[in-house]
């Protein structure tokens, strides 16, 4: 997508909500997300013994999280959410920002755009990573995962619809930009604006038969995109 097209996509004075886990950081770089899982079917294994296949094999906790609310278990389900909970704690210490994410936050800001993190990740998580890199104060909200409700985590719009009354904003007048197929879906059904973030192999194809408004490859599009203004048709700096 041209800088041009992906900056008429991106203007406005809208919010530019963010996925947490791909466009700010890599979480589980440090402490990764298959040990994590690993961690969590424990605690699965010790309350029911035998899992199923695909969970026994699951490497991303997220979804080891949703599986566990279908069983009706109320109390595990709490002992998923808090173990979960502490371990993205833990996993933030080590996490790799996403290269020209910075860019990002401080571009909206100077557009004075209000960003928000609009994430399944826990909020106590994301504030964590905020305050060490330095970046509370060009985050205006975090919609983090809820607890113990995990059926309010995208796709379903809860999230994304909790930000923009946050933010006292329109869907119409707001940007989401997530590297997954559960992020299209969340938009869509929030009604708003999604620019994918194509940061893995495999995603670009999966991208481009989703309804996404856009594709990028890094982050450092979105920025490009977002100092790039729009005075009567014609590029000014």
């Amino acid at each position: 997508m041209s800088e041009s097209s992906l900056a008429q996509l991106l203007t406005g004075s809208g919010p530019i909500l963010l996925d947490f886990d791909g466009p700010v950081c890599a979480i589980f770089a440090g402490y990764a997300a298959d040990a994590v899982a690993s961690e969590l079917r424990s605690i699965l294994q010790q309350a029911d013994g035998q899992l199923p296949a695909a969970v026994a094999e699951e490497t991303d906790p997220l979804q080891i999280l949703r599986w566990t609310a279908t069983l009706g278990n109320a109390p595990l389900t709490r002992a998923i959410e808090d173990s979960l909970r502490a371990a993205e704690l833990k996993a933030v210490a080590s996490a790799s920002p996403t290269p020209y994410a910075y860019e990002v936050l401080m571009a909206a800001q100077q557009r004075g755009r209000p960003v928000a993190i609009v994430s399944n990740n826990s909020a106590p998580a994301i504030k964590t990573y905020l305050t060490t890199h330095g970046l509370t104060n060009y985050v205006s909200y975090v919609a983090g995962r809820q607890p113990y409700y995990p059926e309010k985590m995208k796709p379903h719009p809860y999230l994304i619809l909790e930000s923009l009354n946050a933010l006292n904003a329109r869907p119409e007048d707001a940007v989401f930009i997530g590297d997954s197929l559960v992020d299209i879906t969340a938009s869509r059904k929030a009604g708003i604006r999604i620019v994918s973030y194509a940061n893995k192999p495999g995603k670009l194809e999966s991208f481009s038969t989703a309804a996404t408004d856009a594709v990028v490859n890094t982050m450092a599009e979105v920025a490009s995109a977002l100092r790039y203004c729009l005075c009567d048709a014609t590029h000014c700096a």
